[in-house]
């Protein structure tokens, strides 16, 4: 039995709180530090940031977990070792299931010595191919855990928030004022475009575009919170013109300093996906507010147009590319018949996990130009299966299905709740979409971001709604109001 202290709150939720602050702390560097460096793509780093979250999780107080978050954590060590299996298979001498590589028994009569054989066609590469993987579900296990806790996603996308805006002023000002250095090392590659800390310019574009979708759901908060009346009518919008809020203003500037960021990148997928949602995360926002039909299509024009107006200001250089180029280059639909070449070969467990650069050369078409090395799909699905196998990526595709049908229903929430599920369903999509055409989500720096931003919503979708009994004793001032609880 709960103990209740001072105000109706229990002694076991407070220790639950201080034992929690840890996790806590860590899932906040895990928004805000991992793009730091290089967008954390060396493997000690990863393997640092297994560290850090399993220490995270260590500290991680379970008390407040709801049914729905133990569903979602069972379900995440259900796909855990089904992934810890294919794994197994590849890097076994001796499978359970799987059949090994028929390049093994080529090369060893080439060599006319016996191999011998494994699943991966690279002897050992998953194990070392892990930590992204491993990086990424911790994030995601410390993100739900946490999330749990009342008044946390708050913090967290005012974390995730001012982390994109000082790397959003680092990228401006280094494309400015040395556009050849990424921090200490020389730029070789996209000379002129913002990187940031990236090295990727279309990784920028994503993470830049993600955080401006956050802030302007921000913004939007801040807006629906000045409004007196559930319908928006045209006195409600002079008087948020005539007397702009100071906190609406902050985040304004804040929302152009990332979309400055983003367009400068001059990635075409990137800005195009980020720009979509946008509007998206616009409508969503407001929907309770459009009744109408009418209303709903002249919002729908304005947000259009907003946009519309953003493209042609900022995004002349993305534009120009489109017209060159358009959305796909001939390269990378060429690799993408290439790879499902790879798939159809080996469907089951693929050619093994970190090993696309080793089995696409032996399937690169010839129209695709002899410059260059491609050791990325530009698809993470097509990648994902041709190293994993089919089952593998329909069992992770209907996992994210379920994911973001879970975040659909926590927009029926009110509060923190639903700004936090519209977020990490915003984020999401721009993620999961991007890498659809190219490998936004296989860069750790990026990748932690999204995994952890997609635990905060689902374990904020679903917290349970306070019952109207507890409300109203609340306002009789028989408990805290909610903004006490969380000071507590």
């Amino acid at each position: 039995m709960s103990v209740l202290g001072p105000g109706g709150v229990t002694l076991a939720g407070d220790r639950s709180r201080e034992v929690n602050r840890v996790a806590t702390y860590v899932l906040y560097a895990a928004l805000a530090a991992p793009p730091a460096i290089f967008g954390s793509r060396d493997a000690a780093i990863v393997a640092f940031w297994c560290i850090i979250f399993s220490v995270g999780l260590l500290f991680a107080a379970l008390s407040h977990l709801r049914k729905g978050h133990l569903v979602v954590i069972s379900g995440l060590a259900v796909i855990s070792a089904c992934y810890l299996f294919v794994l197994h298979e590849q890097l076994s001498s001796h499978p359970w299931v799987a059949s090994a590589n028929p390049i093994w028994k080529i090369a060893s009569a080439e060599l006319g010595e016996p191999l011998e054989p494994s699943v991966a066609i690279v002897r050992g590469q998953p194990y070392f191919a892990l930590g992204v993987s491993l990086a990424n579900i911790l994030a995601l296990l410390l993100g739900t855990i946490v999330g749990a806790e009342r008044g946390k996603s708050r913090k967290a996308l005012d974390v995730l928030a001012w982390s994109g805006v000082i790397y959003a002023i680092y990228g401006i000002g280094a494309l400015e004022l040395d556009p050849d250095q990424i921090l200490w090392q020389e730029k070789t590659a996209y000379i002129g475009n913002l990187t940031a800390t990236f090295i990727n310019r279309n990784t920028a574009a994503a993470y830049f575009g993600s955080v401006s979708v956050v802030w302007l759901i921000l913004l939007m908060r801040a807006v629906r919170q000045r409004l007196s009346s559930s319908s928006i009518s045209r006195h409600e919008l002079l008087r948020l013109i005539a007397k702009p809020d100071a906190n609406i203003l902050l985040r304004l500037v804040m929302l152009f300093v990332c979309l400055t960021a983003m367009f400068l990148t001059n990635s075409r997928g990137g800005v195009l996906v980020s720009l979509v949602m946008m509007i998206f995360a616009f409508g969503v926002s407001f929907r309770r507010y459009l009744s109408s039909k009418r209303k709903m299509a002249l919002a729908s024009v304005c947000a259009c147009g907003a946009v519309l107006s953003l493209w042609l200001v900022m995004g002349g250089k993305v534009a120009s590319r489109f017209e060159l180029q358009g959305l796909l280059d001939e390269g990378r639909t060429s690799a993408y018949r290439s790879t499902i070449g790879i798939i159809q070969d080996n469907p089951w467990f693929g050619t093994g996990l970190g090993t696309f650069p080793w089995s696409f050369p032996a399937y690169r078409r010839d129209d695709i130009s002899l410059e260059g090395v491609w050791d990325i799909a530009h698809s993470t699905p097509l990648e994902f299966a041709s190293e994993l196998g089919v089952p593998m990526a329909v069992l992770v595709s209907i996992a994210w299905l379920a994911g973001l049908l879970t975040l659909v229903a926590g927009l029926r929430r009110q509060g923190s709740a639903a700004v936090a599920a519209l977020s990490a369903l915003s984020v999401s999509l721009i993620a999961l979409m991007h890498s659809v055409i190219d490998f936004s989500i296989q860069v750790p720096g990026y990748s932690m971001v999204v995994f952890a931003l997609l635990g905060i919503g689902l374990g904020s979708a679903l917290l349970p709604d306070r019952s109207p009994s507890l409300a109203a004793s609340a306002i009789q001032g028989g408990l805290p109001s909610e903004r006490q609880l969380r000071r507590r």
